[in-house]
């Protein structure tokens, strides 16, 4: 069996919540070896067999470390000197005040590459700041391009900043491992839930940089394709999405309206978008005379991209979701056959895959401890000061 394509980077996994579990699951599941370090008083939310903790760290061996603690410290020292890879998401001033931060870990691991997600980012005047993914959602300007007209400001129904930070810093630290190649230092990579918000706003950001254009909510019309939507047939909604002469062409032939290509309404991406309601109730109503499936398969069949709209079961319930494998079943020891997101992107020789499932709290202390050379009796003394669990 091949090796996993980052079998021999080493993480130490600091962070809680979802932003920086999501980079470290990323890394996981292409085979790093992460060692999840849990504070012996921390709350874990829905609890450790919640379905959202399941997804997030599995693939993971967990210790529990009282960093509070001086010899927590230093075993989180000892730890760092055999370590690829540090990650943490605390708030900036955390790190400095435990003595845990960047400058303070390099001298003894000048190879060590020390990954940070913040709220607001490491400087500035927000970088104190508790950030939540909601709130960045909203500075980021993404709630006020989501939803429709006149309804108020919308969140996107998935954690998208928390997941976009995530997947960025994982990223970053490839690029580090990459980098460290070359010149065998590490270094410090960092980005925040603002950052990766305003960042996913890709060419909606560029209409203000660039066009000075304040984009608006459109709803379910794209803001600048016409006509892309979400439209009703005879018994429930598909999408559509035509861009180009050429496409709006084949759309027109598909639903029996040729005239609409010449119409000077119509005729080019500009009147399109002058005239998009009008557009949109003729493509409507010829969308009422079938149902769903058949639009599907019809529109598909002549080149225009279509599809329809899931609820989340019914997602996964698709030929093509199954064929693609994107869930993932695993056998947890308490909860018996569950199953959990799969690895999003595919390697041809080497790929991730999920292994094991989210470890107990502090199931693997003692076998880090002795991987790290203290004795049994070192390790019940630690647990008696309450530096371990």
């Amino acid at each position: 069996m091949p090796q996993l394509p980052l079998a021999r980077v080493k993480i130490i996994d600091l962070t809680r919540v979802r932003a920086g579990p999501t980079c470290v699951r990323h890394l996981a599941d292409l085979g790093a070896q992460v060692i999840k370090v849990e504070n012996p008083h921390e709350h874990e939310g829905f609890g450790r067999h919640h379905y959202d903790f399941q997804n997030l760290h599995r693939n993971k061996r967990s210790m529990v470390l009282n960093l509070k603690h001086e010899r927590g410290k230093e075993i989180l020292k000892r730890l760092v000197q055999g370590a690829d890879v540090l990650v943490e998401n605390y708030r900036p001033d955390v790190k400095y005040r435990l003595g845990i931060d960047y400058e303070s870990l390099r001298p003894l691991n000048p190879r060590l590459i020390y990954a940070s997600i913040s709220g607001f980012g490491q400087s500035g005047p927000y970088a104190q700041r508790p950030g939540v993914d909601q709130i960045a959602q909203g500075m980021g300007g993404l709630m006020s391009i989501t939803g429709e007209p006149g309804r108020g400001p919308m969140r996107v129904g998935i954690p998208i900043a928390d997941l976009s930070a995530g997947m960025f810093l994982a990223i970053g630290i490839l690029a580090a491992l990459y980098e460290r190649e070359a010149s065998g230092e590490g270094q410090w990579v960092h980005t925040s839930l603002l950052e990766a918000m305003v960042q996913m706003l890709d060419f909606q950001a560029t209409r203000w940089l660039i066009a000075r254009e304040v984009p608006k909510q459109v709803g379910n019309n794209h803001p600048t394709t016409v006509p892309t939507n979400a439209y009703p047939t005879r018994d429930g909604y598909i999408n559509i999405a035509v861009a180009g002469q050429e496409t709006y062409a084949r759309l027109c032939k598909a639903l029996g309206r040729e005239d609409l290509i010449t119409d000077p309404r119509f005729d080019t991406p500009q009147h399109r978008q002058q005239h998009r309601d009008e557009l949109n109730a003729i493509i409507t109503e010829c969308l009422q005379q079938r149902p769903a499936a058949e639009w599907v398969e019809l529109l598909n069949a002549a080149g225009v991209p279509c599809g329809p709209i899931y609820t989340i079961d019914q997602t996964f319930a698709d030929p093509q979701v199954r064929h693609l494998r994107i869930a993932q079943p695993l056998d947890h020891p308490k909860l018996g056959r569950i199953e959990v997101l799969g690895v999003p992107v595919t390697l041809s020789r080497t790929p991730g895959s999920v292994r094991t499932p989210t470890p107990e709290k502090g199931e693997h202390t003692v076998e880090v401890l002795q991987e790290l050379g203290y004795s049994e009796a070192e390790i019940e003394e630690l647990r008696r000061q309450g530096v371990v669990a």
